[in-house]
């Protein structure tokens, strides 16, 4: 009855106050929605790697090289240090190399059909350490043979239109080698870090050494390892068999690389969960937020409840149970609040998924449903608790007269929940504007090449065959500025060597220099300007045993005078030629490294086209209708130099994006309850305002 009694007096204070009860619903439903969508995108983040079977006994191995200029951690490994690991090691029970040592796609055909795909390259236990589902074949057996291929069934339904009796089929690989077709796996999961279309065994034929860098080792371990006694012995096997001893080997869970995948001279820094701990704050001030005004509304009208509460004084109600009223009135506003939280989140679901690159679907688990109720009921006392314990506690004579005056205390509490309210708005609106200024930098900052009107493509099929008289073709369509070619993409991380070696420098140094393999003209086609020396040119004879360095290698170097200089490379003496200006390879959280080009166009991946501007579409037009014709059975993918760089920054644009709108969102539900409170107070007024 008293429950009955409780609903029945709040619907009469929301027909009798309906202003203040659609401010506090529009405040607490968006600051409940705001909520929810951040947990929906942090519950997201947190499933990333989460759904392998094995994720507990999950981990990938690092290295962490020390050098003079710092500790560096590396992700790739060799090929071959998975079998040696397994090999020693008996708290190993699974370990497999896998890689992409071409960094490209790749093409798969059959029959007239010809599609572009991603390709893992692994050992033969892939599917036993990874949850990636087979519709067909057996997972101990689809790598056993290196003619074999594994093929997602999105692949299968584009050369087959079929995903079933496709196994023992011919696929060919690049227009060079047929694969037999072992198995189909169900589409790779969105919340996997590793997206790829078609898994092969790897050929060890020129791979099967130490200082080849290119594969990541993947373990599955023995339960209750000590993790730690474990690193100590996998980094022993590997100083032994490398002859490296300021190298060491770690294993972390395989999970965390998502979210923890950033380290600062050796030291694990953070990464995305930077991003879910900022939003998680961010979620918990709009909370407050909202609950702040539902707090001041309720005081702000609690003396036109002043007879209602003395009458039930009067007639034998103790606190408590004017407590629970009080509370239970929040939490009726509360659900009602949810209700249209959860109907806004419904609606807007598809503009999120859209500002933060995500796939969310709504789906009401156990995890949600317990996130709601937590929420429901953290929200509802928050909300409810100081009006309750404020109304209860009047004076019951006052209560009987109908007369409430706001003492000094109530007043300041009020208006300290007003001013704590805007304080969390303006920290909102501080850290968005910190966020923006770093974005501004990002795109303003000088790099030191020119990126723009830049496009990338692959060096493959008839291309890689005769390089040079393709680059030489292609400058002689309009609109092409310059070409040239790279080892890699310039805004990928690059490979690095400890391998330079200079007059004066100890023994006991070890100082590692990334390095590039770079063709004619590259340095002229990115606009990276000279300091001093030269570049590579066709005009000097063969520049193959010359090398070109930054900036900071030269000066990590120590050398005053470097061109003509001659250092040490591999065993193998190069002069220096040149010095470049420093320009940021990576992004700019990083430092730039020391660095330096090498002529090798045999090593070349990718083709550069520096385009003049305001050409684009026909110059584009043009070089694809060559390339088609010139590299028949290849399609003609390509990419711009600067979306690759923009994409170094999407993680930040889109924290910015979404700061943006929560803080937004944050200031209008603050600005809903002072203008609720001023509606109040000149309510209150309205006799003296008549009067005046």
């Amino acid at each position: 009855m008293m429950i009955k009694q409780n609903i029945l007096i709040s619907f009469r204070g929301i027909k009798r106050n309906k202003s203040s009860f659609f401010l506090n619903l529009i405040g607490l439903s968006t600051g409940l929605a705001c909520a929810l969508l951040i947990y929906f995108w942090v519950n997201d983040e947190f499933s990333f790697d989460k759904f392998h079977k094995t994720d507990s006994q999950l981990f990938q191995v690092m290295t962490r090289s020390q050098a003079d200029n710092g500790v560096d951690i590396y992700k790739v490994t060799s090929c071959i240090l998975a079998e040696n690991l397994i090999a020693e090691l008996p708290e190993i029970e699974y370990a497999v190399p896998v890689g992409t040592p071409e960094k490209k796609k790749n093409i798969l055909s059959f029959g007239n059909k010809m599609i572009k795909a991603t390709a893992l390259y692994s050992g033969k236990d892939f599917f036993s350490i990874f949850s990636y589902n087979l519709i067909q074949g057996n997972e101990k057996q689809v790598l056993s043979d290196e003619n074999n291929i594994v093929i997602s069934e999105e692949i299968a339904r584009k050369l087959f239109n079929t995903t079933e009796n496709i196994v023992g089929r011919n696929i060919e690989f690049d227009h060079k080698a047929s694969y037999l077709v072992s198995g189909v796996f169900k589409r790779v999961p969105l919340n996997s870090s590793t997206q790829f279309d078609c898994v092969l065994p790897i050929r060890v034929d020129g791979i099967n050494t130490w200082g080849h860098n290119y594969f990541y080792t993947y373990l599955i371990l023995k339960r209750g390892i000590n993790i730690d006694h474990l690193n100590k012995k996998a980094s022993d096997i590997f100083q032994k068999k490398t002859n490296d001893k300021s190298s060491s080997l770690f294993i972390r869970p395989y999970s965390e690389q998502y979210l923890y995948g950033k380290y600062e001279n050796g030291v694990q820094s953070g990464g995305r969960i930077e991003y879910v701990k900022l939003f998680s704050i961010i979620a918990l001030f709009i909370l407050l937020i909202a609950c702040i005004n539902f707090m001041n509304l309720s005081t702000a009208k609690s003396s036109g409840r002043a007879k209602e509460i003395g009458i039930k004084k009067a007639i034998g109600a103790n606190r408590k149970s004017l407590i629970f009223q009080f509370l239970g009135e929040s939490m009726f506003m509360t659900s009602i609040s949810l209700l249209v939280a959860i109907l806004l989140v419904i609606l807007f679901i598809p503009q999120f998924n859209e500002i933060t690159g995500k796939h969310i679907t709504i789906s009401f688990d156990r995890n949600i449903i317990f996130f709601i109720l937590g929420i429901f009921v953290f929200t509802g006392i928050i909300s409810g608790s100081y009006p309750a314990l404020f109304l209860s506690s009047f004076n019951s004579l006052t209560k009987l007269k109908g007369k409430l005056t706001n003492s000094i205390g109530e007043l300041w509490v009020r208006k300290g929940l007003v001013v704590f309210q805007f304080t969390l708005s303006i920290i909102l609106i501080i850290s968005v504007l910190v966020v923006y200024k770093q974005i501004e930098f990002t795109q303003t900052k000088n790099l030191g090449y020119n990126k723009d009107n830049v496009i990338y493509f692959e060096n493959e099929g008839r291309i890689a065959d005769n390089l040079e008289n393709f680059l030489s073709e292609i400058k002689n369509i309009p609109g092409i500025v310059n070409a040239s070619s790279i080892s890699w993409n310039l805004v990928d991380n690059q490979g690095s060597t400890d391998g330079v070696n200079w007059k004066g420098k100890s023994p006991n140094d070890k100082i590692n220099f990334y390095l590039a393999y770079v063709n004619y003209d590259l340095i002229e086609t990115l606009g990276i300007n000279m300091k001093e020396g030269r570049t590579f040119s066709k005009n000097f004879g063969s520049d193959r045993s010359k090398i070109i360095f930054n900036e900071t290698a030269i000066k990590t170097m120590g050398l005053k005078n470097p061109i003509g200089e001659v250092i040490n490379l591999w065993g193998d003496e190069r002069q220096i030629i040149g010095v470049t200006k420093d320009f940021h390879f990576q992004s700019l959280h990083e430092e730039v490294k020391p660095s330096f080009f090498l002529l090798y166009a045999k090593n070349n991946s990718q083709i550069l086209v520096k385009i003049k501007a305001g050409t684009e579409k026909e110059t584009i037009s043009k070089l694809r209708e060559f390339c088609q014709k010139y590299n028949p059975g290849f399609p003609f993918d390509f990419k711009f130099l600067d979306q690759d760089y923009q994409a170094l920054y999407i993680g930040e644009k889109r924290v910015a994006i979404l700061s943006r709108y929560f803080a937004g969102l944050a200031i209008l539900i603050s600005c809903l309850g002072l203008f609720g409170l001023a509606a109040f107070t000149a309510e209150r007024r309205i006799k003296e305002i008549g009067v005046r």
